[in-house]
């Protein structure tokens, strides 16, 4: 039974909190390769009314993806013609690098569509799909591609960060130098971080300070911070800002906690209460200019996030 209703289209709006919580759901299913969920929520966001245009584009997009791509899950069924994870007693990685071989004796040029997918698409849940998918196929060919990509081509840093975790996944190693909004990084692909427990413990120290004041003082707020925190880390790593926050001192982190809370809570509530929230966080005035520093790095990549879609 299909969990999303679908009456007709005028019907239904999306407020934008409601927006929100279904794409990160949508990320969700397609991450844990819950491919027929996440084609029902396709199909249910593209009945909604009221989104801009590019969202219905995107969401068609993706879903004529998936529907070519997991045929059998279009159609109710668990995977793409793949047995079953536990008749198979496999695990999710391994089922991901079987697909992904099965695309490839169907289609000898499946590695080229998956590499154009990433390198001509606006980033976004089919791009960042195409290149998990190519995290199993071999040739280091696909590498090469990816890495002269990167160096050469003007991407946004967060398809960037996915791309170096693809890299990873594939093997590859060294350093390789790329531009990072408008400084050069260098970043060694083998430190790439797949997970969030292979962060440095800074990255969830800061989290954790927004987590006690949220409970306290605006609960719904830590679940949009963890969120925008995690984007922005990826969008970062490797910058100056990354290694800021790294090599800075204790304070470093109530700085940076504090500039996230003071984001996320002026994006729900539009409130600008910046005395307020250094006054939770312990911001001196000494440690003011360090704050709004952070605060603009925030805002810049939320402005970006939202100019490149």
């Amino acid at each position: 039974m299909n969990q999303f209703n679908s009456p007709a289209k005028e019907n239904i709006v999306l407020f934008p909190k409601t927006l929100d919580y279904y794409q990160i759901q949508l990320t969700v299913m397609l991450e844990s390769e819950r491919y027929g969920e996440a084609m029902e929520l396709l199909r249910f966001l593209l009945q909604c009314q009221g989104q801009e245009e590019r969202h219905y584009e995107e969401w068609q997009s993706l879903l004529d993806w998936l529907v070519a791509a997991f045929p059998n899950a279009a159609q109710g069924g668990d995977g793409d013609g793949v047995p079953d994870a536990e008749e198979m007693d496999l695990g999710e990685e391994d089922m991901a690098r079987i697909l992904a071989r099965s695309k490839l004796e169907e289609d000898a040029d499946y590695p080229d569509k998956l590499l154009k997918r990433v390198m001509n698409e606006p980033l976004s849940e089919a791009t960042v799909l195409a290149l998990e998918q190519l995290s199993y196929l071999e040739g280091s060919g696909v590498d090469e591609a990816l890495t002269g990509w990167l160096q050469q081509a003007e991407v946004h840093p967060l398809l960037q960060f996915r791309t170096l975790q693809t890299l990873r996944r594939r093997g590859a190693q060294g350093a390789i130098r790329l531009s990072r909004g408008h400084e050069t990084a260098e970043v060694e692909i083998e430190t790439v971080p797949l997970q969030n427990d292979e962060f440095p413990p800074q990255i969830s120290q800061v989290l954790e300070r927004v987590a006690e004041q949220a409970e306290v003082h605006e609960p719904t707020l830590y679940y949009f911070a963890q969120e925008l925190w995690g984007q922005f880390i990826m969008s970062i790593y490797g910058t100056e800002d990354y290694r800021k926050l790294l090599d800075g001192e204790y304070s470093q982190l109530d700085i940076w906690a504090g500039a996230l809370h003071q984001m996320v809570s002026e994006s729900l509530n539009g409130n600008r209460k910046e005395e307020e929230t250094r006054g939770m966080y312990g911001i001196t005035g000494s440690m003011r200019f360090q704050f709004e520093g952070a605060y603009r790095s925030l805002r810049g990549f939320v402005k970006s996030s939202l100019l490149d879609k």
